[in-house]
């Protein structure tokens, strides 16, 4: 079942569509990146696949996206937005995981703390801007204080898998994914099998979560 949410905000209107698991345990809340909305494979994926395995799973649009503007604000406005929506995730009274990808990623980082979340999902982490590994984001991942999983793209500009510091986090990799997911025609697994792998992973990861 899916269902879509306006929420108010200190930055606007934000926007949640909820697809509910079936004997919920926890939500799941995924924001997206600075450069597209809800509808990236990977947040798709995990919307389709993780109500069945009880899981809900809220798409969060932040309000510079559902007010249609192409560029996102500075970090703090987003972390602001985030805030405001928290209530709102936390309403069902399930443990809510915060996630998101690239971008959102980031905000769950982090907020999840003092915002009382269960884990923090970080798909697509932009460690760095692509070509500039010395100006790392690694801080922000790094003290996150809960438990938090990485899923990256073997080959994502933003950070390969093996240039992230040893930490208190666990990651997964998607062989030959780049920033969003897509994995090359050549490569010896196919785009299905590349969201299957991410799908099993956050699915592993949460059925581990206390």
């Amino acid at each position: 079942m899916t269902q879509t949410e306006t929420v108010p905000t200190d930055t606007g209107e934000a926007r949640i569509t909820w697809y509910t698991g079936t004997k919920p345990r926890a939500v799941l809340a995924l924001g997206h990146g600075a450069g597209g909305g809800v509808e990236a494979r990977d947040l798709q994926a995990l919307a389709g696949a993780l109500p069945a395995e009880g899981v809900t799973v809220a798409l969060v649009e932040q309000p510079w996206r559902v007010a249609g503007k192409k560029v996102a604000p500075a970090p703090k406005t987003l972390d602001t937005g985030w805030r405001g929506l928290w209530p709102a995730l936390a309403k069902p009274g399930l443990p809510v995981i915060a996630g998101g990808r690239s971008a959102g990623a980031r905000v769950a980082c982090r907020t999840g703390r003092e915002l009382g979340a269960l884990a923090v999902l970080a798909l697509s982490f932009p460690l760095h801007p692509p070509g500039r590994p010395e100006r790392s984001r690694a801080g922000e991942l790094l003290s996150t204080g809960l438990p938090t999983l990485v899923v990256q793209g073997g080959n994502d500009p933003f950070g390969r898998p093996e240039e992230y510091p040893e930490g208190p986090y666990g990651l997964v990799e998607i062989p030959y994914g780049d920033h969003g997911f897509a994995v090359p025609k050549r490569a010896p697994l196919g785009q299905d099998e590349a969201l299957a792998l991410l799908v099993d992973g956050v699915t592993e990861w949460i059925s581990g979560l206390r």
